[in-house]
């Protein structure tokens, strides 16, 4: 199924394939990529984000920053996130399959893929990172790579892990925007987005 979303003064196409992890409530999505877009309108530098899914927040923060470098386990969500980048003309914007944990791995240089082949890290300059992870939240390594980034915007669908991982995530990080909505309305489900700005050094 192919969708045009109007987002923040523009129509983005996005391919949401059958059995692939998609936000299920158009308005409500559009809602909260306006509000990622506005808390991230003056960001510099380039953008990471995990769990990218169909490329849903990627392309619709491009705008924003000088490039995004996505990741997803997923293959058809892949295949879809490549597709949207290409339907909508999108030029900054690379999306990698892999783990968040091989992410991790990658980065400190414990690995090589294949999957990075033509892809050299160390020319991205991220100093954002968004997460947008499944309902188990973040594992303990990837919060603490994530803590290495002076701004991080995390998504949650589960304010329970959302919670464990604000309190691992409050000695690097402040809590500057909050928002919430409500993707199905008269149930107990709510998703959260969070954007967390590293705390100033205390000097003693």
């Amino acid at each position: 199924v192919d969708e045009v979303l109007p987002i923040a003064g523009r129509d983005i196409t996005y391919r949401q394939v059958e059995n692939s992890f998609t936000q299920p409530n158009a308005a409500v999505n559009i809602h909260m990529l306006e509000w990622a877009i506005d808390v991230s309108k003056n960001f510099q530098g380039d953008l990471l984000e995990l769990y990218c899914g169909n490329g849903n927040f990627s392309l619709a923060l491009a705008r924003n920053f000088r490039r995004v470098l996505a990741t997803e386990i997923a293959k058809p969500s892949v295949a879809a996130a490549q597709f949207n980048i290409a339907v909508n003309g999108i030029d900054n914007v690379t999306i990698i399959r892999m783990s968040a944990q091989e992410l991790v791995q990658a980065l400190a240089g414990q690995r090589q893929f294949n999957r990075l082949r033509g892809i050299e890290l160390k020319s991205y300059h991220c100093e954002t990172i968004l997460v947008d992870p499944p309902r188990c939240g973040l594992d303990d390594t990837t919060v603490k790579m994530a803590s290495t980034y002076s701004r991080i915007i995390y998504i949650s669908c589960n304010p329970i892990s959302l919670r464990s991982n604000l309190e691992q995530l409050q000695h690097t990080h402040k809590i500057s925007r909050l928002a919430l909505f409500d993707q199905f309305p008269y149930t107990e489900h709510i998703e959260c987005g969070v954007l967390l700005e590293k705390r100033e050094p205390v000097n003693h």
